[in-house]
């Protein structure tokens, strides 16, 4: 596993879609993923430290995990298939050692990771496929 950090959002104009760029700490890793509008405009407004009148989705699930007094360990984004990412948000409840682990979206994870401080992992295994997918896109583009 490798830890990451958010460096950042950016957009994609060839696809029309917000990115968010997670790097490690030696700036020598870099993964982009491409999220949703939605997902986008959480990330930034937590970012910028804007809070609404109402909570948002994300402030919603994290409110959730305090009232059930749990506290999110970790996300890890933790599979690529046919150029979708998975993650996972682990969870732990105040006096229990067990881990929960819920399935996520990497754009839902994130949001919830940078709310509440959490660190951000990938797997090995995705960086490498993750890699030779845009190698691969990086070969069309060039050709095009």
């Amino acid at each position: 596993m490798i830890e990451m950090q958010l460096g950042g959002l950016g957009f994609d104009p060839k696809n029309m879609s917000p990115i968010v760029l997670l790097r490690d700490s030696e700036e020598r890793n870099f993964l982009p993923i491409w999220i949703g509008m939605f997902e986008a405009a959480s990330i930034a407004m937590e970012l910028q430290e804007f809070k609404p009148p109402r909570p948002m989705t994300h402030d919603l699930l994290v409110n959730f995990i305090n009232v059930l007094n749990a506290k999110v360990i970790k996300v890890i984004i933790n599979q690529i298939v046919e150029n979708t990412f998975f993650a996972v948000i682990e969870l732990k409840k105040e006096g229990s050692e067990e881990i929960i682990k819920m399935d996520s979206r990497p754009s839902d994870a994130i949001a919830i990771a940078v709310r509440t401080s959490a660190p951000i992992f990938v797997s090995e295994t995705v960086m490498v496929k993750a890699k030779m997918v845009n190698a691969e896109k990086d070969e069309e583009d060039n050709k095009k």
